[in-house]
């Protein structure tokens, strides 16, 4: 075996360092490519074969299920009878770190979070809440109404409101018939009366001041002046729902619905005066949110790195620590909870405290810096109709993080829904050409108080959560993202320095991923009426 002086050797083990650090430098740039690659490549494939409304809209018309005359058939690539099925991507790749470096669709069973023994009784009680809600949450409003061609009575299709126990000229009404001796036509209702603010002179009405009235005359010109002056008064009370008028004539029959519902009250908040150039007042629109749990080390330094560059705007911090210690200064709440309550019951308990227009969501763990720009967060709030935009972390490796994913549902049947998330985003924002539109984004992001407590987080979901949040958030919240917004993550810097974890950091790994379980796919099969999830996180 050769031998080298000790200075060769230092130069060959030297090179041998420099060609490890290229090596991983060239795996890391590749591992970012192909996410990056993946993620556009979800967007683009995102929402094959997830709607089986077709199939349901075609047996509902009867026209067409029992007409010899026009025969069909459905494309089995665009329905399927028997509701969603979870399907994974069924290719495996099997070379070291396959799954990492080549981003698959994965499916799974959500009751599979219960054991065997439970699994029908829980299916029993998910049932009875289900029928519960769908029976809360379905009115006359849902109800879908077509107004057929060449139908001689003129009505408002939408559009119709009146406050419980009120009363509202109905618009719109009116008959279209060729000449005959006498024009008649009826209104029905189930949760109200009808009656006419004035008398139109030979215009019969019988049943004035009752849920049916018949008005007719023989002159169609005065039968259309009595029509435009029908009132509609609610009788029954409820806050949010809507009557099924029924409308006819002879061999004529039309419905349109009047919504019934409270005038919704405003909840406005005082911006605070702007600046000199009319700079947005950030301490008057947002306030800082985040939860902690011993990690108080780290939660200074994301409160220094704050007032930084935002001395004045609020922090609320909610603790769950088993021995809390003092946070205090200029500008800062700090409450405190009971031991390990959990992460989404801190998020709720910050929340709730929250004063201003506007709330930013941040871990404890994050720094401030010069791109932490919360302006540009405001500004997309205020001149778009999104209700939450999140930002981008970036990591010590450089790599920034936007966590963007579109959200979907697929109905099912008895056995529950499908739910499917892909990475990926919709559109680019109109007018923030660093900004798209998704339905769920990375943990830090800024939304509208109101908007946040509305959709809520499960204090079930205790140590492990984040995209559940969106889930519930699903056809209530309007979401975006921008990447020019960006915060530092500072846990994996610190983490990477030669002395390692401090005592702190190993005590909240412990708790951190101690009670980890099947609990979120419980939440999901029982409470969002779930039976599979797939995807490609």
């Amino acid at each position: 075996m050769p031998t080298y002086p000790e200075s060769s050797m230092k130069v060959i083990m030297r090179v041998q360092k420099v060609k490890i650090l290229l090596g991983f430098g060239v795996l890391g740039l590749l591992v970012v490519f192909i996410h990056r690659w993946t993620s556009c490549a979800s967007t683009m494939m995102h929402n094959q074969r997830l709607d089986t409304t077709i199939e349901k809209l075609l047996e509902q018309n009867e026209k067409l299920k029992n007409s010899d005359l026009i025969p069909y058939h459905l494309k089995e690539t665009t329905v399927r009878r028997n509701g969603c099925v979870c399907e994974g991507d069924a290719w495996h790749l099997n070379v070291p770190f396959g799954d990492f470096l080549f981003t698959r669709v994965g499916a799974e069973a959500l009751h599979s979070a219960f054991r065997a023994s439970e699994i029908e009784e829980i299916k029993k009680r998910r049932k009875h809440e289900y029928d519960n809600f769908l029976a809360r949450s379905r009115t006359a409003a849902n109800l879908l109404l077509i107004a057929e061609a060449n139908v001689p009575l003129q009505y408002p299709i939408q559009g119709v409101e009146v406050r419980p126990k009120k009363s509202t000229l109905i618009p719109g009404l009116g008959l279209k018939l060729k000449s005959r001796r006498v024009y008649s036509v009826n209104l029905t209702a189930t949760m109200g009366t009808f009656d006419v603010a004035v008398l139109v002179n030979e215009v019969n009405i019988s049943g004035a001041g009752t849920m049916h009235v018949k008005l007719s005359s023989p002159h169609l010109s005065a039968l259309n002046r009595q029509l435009q002056l029908v009132m509609y008064t609610n009788t029954v009370f409820h806050p949010n729902t809507a009557d099924v008028v029924q409308f006819g004539t002879d061999g004529f029959q039309a419905a349109f619905t009047i919504k019934i519902r409270h005038e919704i009250t405003p909840k406005l908040y005082d911006p605070g005066p702007t600046g000199p150039k009319g700079e947005y007042n950030i301490s008057s629109l947002v306030t800082i949110a985040t939860k902690t749990f011993l990690r108080y080390d780290k939660l200074q330094d994301l409160i220094d790195s704050i007032r930084k560059f935002y001395p004045t705007v609020t922090i609320v911090i909610a603790d769950d620590s088993e021995h809390p210690k003092p946070v205090t200064g200029p500008y800062v709440e700090h409450y405190t909870m009971p031991f390990k309550k959990g992460w989404f019951a801190g998020r709720n308990l910050a929340v709730s405290q929250v004063t201003t227009k506007y709330v930013l969501w941040v871990d404890d763990d994050f720094i401030f810096t010069s791109n932490t720009r919360l302006e540009k967060m405001v500004d997309v709030l205020e001149r778009t109709s999104l209700d939450l935009v999140g930002g981008a972390v970036r990591e010590v490796t450089g790599y920034t993080a936007n966590y963007r994913h579109i959200i979907s549902t697929e109905k099912g049947g008895e056995d529950g829904d499908c739910l499917h998330m892909r990475r990926g985003f919709h559109h680019t924002l109109e007018g923030f050409p660093n900004c798209v539109v998704a339905d769920a984004v990375i943990n830090f992001f800024m939304a509208l108080t109101d908007k946040v407590r509305q959709v809520g987080f499960d204090p079930r979901l205790a140590r492990v959560a984040h995209l559940e949040f969106f889930v519930d958030g699903l056809g209530i919240l309007h979401v975006g993202s921008c990447d020019d917004v960006i915060v530092n993550h500072a846990s994996k810097i610190k983490g990477m320095l030669p002395w390692g974890q401090s005592e702190t950091d190993k005590a909240y790994s412990k708790f951190r991923y101690a009670n980890y379980s099947s609990n979120q796919n419980a939440l999901f099969y029982f409470k969002n009426h779930f039976k599979c999830l797939t995807s490609n996180n």
